[in-house]
């Protein structure tokens, strides 16, 4: 959620399109703890239907870019990380 909150304030529908494989509720339970957390700012408005925003804290962005990070370096070294799952181990 965090990575996906990086490039600004978004709705539930938005974070949801993004979040693809995850079901409402879990999403629903993720942010409302991200926001226990501090990472996040949740902004309803008095609409019909409600309309619900969500905005990363500073806290919340300096996370993100962390996470940002360990993703990039996931996806460069994945195919290193998998091979060595695969080969036999040496003690």
């Amino acid at each position: 959620m965090l990575v996906v909150l990086q490039s600004g304030t978004k709705r539930f529908s938005e974070i949801r399109r993004e979040t693809e494989g995850v079901s409402e509720r879990t999403l629903s339970k993720t942010l409302k703890q991200l926001e226990s957390d501090g990472m996040l700012i949740r902004k309803p408005f008095d609409t019909v239907p409600p309309h619900v925003e969500y905005t990363l804290t500073d806290w919340g962005k300096q996370a993100s870019d962390k996470v940002a990070d360990l993703v990039e370096w996931l996806e460069v070294n994945l195919s290193d990380i998998l091979a060595s799952q695969d080969s036999p181990k040496t003690a």
